[in-house]
């Protein structure tokens, strides 16, 4: 007696190309985004009509008790050496605490034009 044959199953559909393809795009995504360092202490930035966005290509952050850091490099002493370091035609975008004094900002401001930094701009919250 010849029995007929069972009908084949066909296999089931592989989810390897599909999370092949959602790995490649989380990749390309986390290699294309363009992360930026935390900012090394927290700045309330002083109000002002500005419609304008800053320009510089260092960014120097001054906090309320008149802490200097540059943005990726080290703070206080460390953020001089490193200023020092920026050729002379570096624009510095100065993000200072609106609770700074005028007079450390001013200091800050002197020390900058006598490392021969002639391009500063302060900036603001628009």
């Amino acid at each position: 007696m010849r029995f007929a044959s069972p009908p084949r199953r066909s296999p089931p559909e592989s989810v390897v190309p599909m999370i092949n393809v959602v790995f490649l795009l989380l990749i390309f995504f986390l290699i294309s985004a363009q992360i930026s360092p935390p900012d090394p202490f927290e700045t309330r930035l002083p109000v002002a009509q500005s419609d304008s966005p800053p320009l510089g290509q260092a960014v120097l952050f001054l906090a309320a008790d008149g802490q200097l850091a540059l943005a990726g490099q080290g703070a206080g002493a460390d953020a001089w050496q490193a200023v020092a370091a920026l050729p002379g035609d570096t624009a510095i975008s100065l993000r200072c605490d609106q609770s700074l004094a005028g007079t450390a900002l001013a200091g800050v401001m002197a020390r900058l034009a006598a490392l021969g930094f002639v391009q500063v701009e302060l900036v603001v919250q628009p």
